[in-house]
């Protein structure tokens, strides 16, 4: 619970920046101010459905899993569950590489940024923005696990508010449940299923916790770009298909929440953070749409390198937090059946995603 405050907390200043840097954009270079269709009323009546329809895809996306868990069908431990994962991390992996990242190279490579001189075909910044972030991420990631290990196992302290996964009754039959790992030096030994349980779990509330920051960035650069429209007919399918985007986004995040193992308020606040974000997005973006020009030079600068920073964050974890553990797993490999539905399932959640960028 801690970390994931902290995780949120840091996150903040960054997309406050974002907004705010974004409002001052108007100042760069305007590489165009064509108004052509532009509908103020009509667009706000737009943007307030968009908020209240991305607002409720989001939330039941991100609670089809989270409710799902109390069903037999769909625990963590159950064959049905790895495809909602595989649908999930196609999902997210389609996220990065069809919709974030093809934007992010437009917006580095606009003719908006390199009218008064430069080379638009030159250095591909977006890749190494979205490698960066990347390889970031792996660092992080491997840092914040390996210290909860340290700090718990090798003090042999109870890890707060974990439930051991397969228990049906939770803490309530295991109200003191210890780690007794073995530490050598700056390793740590897992020498028990309980103990190999709850490494399991942490590792997961790691993935959760990164994950949704990669999602939060991207959905408020979305956000705030559809708030600052003036269009109906920019924004009138935008509302559909971003709506169906957050739907699949939040599945993919509500599986690893469920996996993670947090409690009830942990629990709603991340799945509140994730569903409030686009919509406070668009609440921004409509409150700088006066000031706010989404041709400028600096705008198009702002949202290519937080565009790429997501899109790094998104690919990783979908191929390497999500996928590679659950493809490895003895359960799905010798399990033909569970194989061939997982991998349609990734499929069908990555083609349907990419689907989308036809709108959006």
């Amino acid at each position: 619970m801690g970390a994931t405050n902290h995780t949120l907390q840091a996150l903040l200043p960054w997309l406050l920046l974002f907004v705010h840097q974004a409002a001052a954009a108007s100042g760069g270079f305007e590489c165009t101010t064509a108004t052509d269709g532009a509908d103020k009323q009509g667009a706000t009546k737009l943007k307030l459905v968009a908020i209240a329809s991305i607002l409720t895809a989001g939330a039941a996306g991100v609670l089809v899993p989270v409710l799902g868990r109390s069903m037999a069908a769909l625990r963590p431990d159950g064959d049905i569950f790895f495809a909602v994962k595989a649908f999930a991390a196609g999902v997210i992996l389609a996220t990065g590489m069809v919709h974030i990242l093809p934007a992010a190279f437009d917006g580095l490579t606009s003719p908006c940024i390199y009218k008064g001189g430069g080379d638009r075909n030159g250095f591909p910044f977006a890749g190494l923005v979205a490698m960066s972030a990347a390889m970031a991420t792996m660092v992080i990631d491997s840092l914040a696990a390996g210290y909860y290990r340290r700090s718990h196992f090798s003090k042999a302290r109870p890890l707060d508010n974990i439930d051991i996964p397969g228990d049906e009754e939770g803490r309530a039959d295991h109200p003191h449940v210890h780690a007794h790992g073995h530490s050598h030096g700056d390793a740590i030994v897992v020498s028990s299923p309980e103990e190999a349980a709850i490494a399991d779990t942490i590792r997961h509330r790691v993935v959760s916790q990164v994950l949704e920051l990669g999602i939060l960035v991207h959905s408020v650069i979305i956000g705030v770009s559809l708030g600052a429209s003036v269009r109906p007919s920019t924004i009138k399918p935008l509302v559909g298909a971003l709506s169906f985007h957050q739907f699949f986004e939040g599945i993919g995040l509500g599986g690893c929440i469920v996996q993670a193992n947090f409690k009830v308020r942990a629990t709603i606040i991340m799945a509140t953070f994730f569903s409030l974000t686009a919509p406070v997005g668009i609440v921004l973006g409509i409150a700088i749409s006066s000031s706010y020009n989404v041709h400028s030079s600096t705008a198009f600068i702002i949202e290519g390198v937080f565009n790429s920073a997501s899109a790094g964050i998104l690919i990783y974890m979908s191929l390497v937090d999500l996928l590679a553990k659950d493809f490895n797993n003895p359960k799905l490999q010798t399990n033909t059946k569970l194989q061939l539905m997982t991998y349609l399932a990734l499929f069908l959640g990555a083609g349907m995603m990419s689907m989308l960028a036809i709108w959006a």
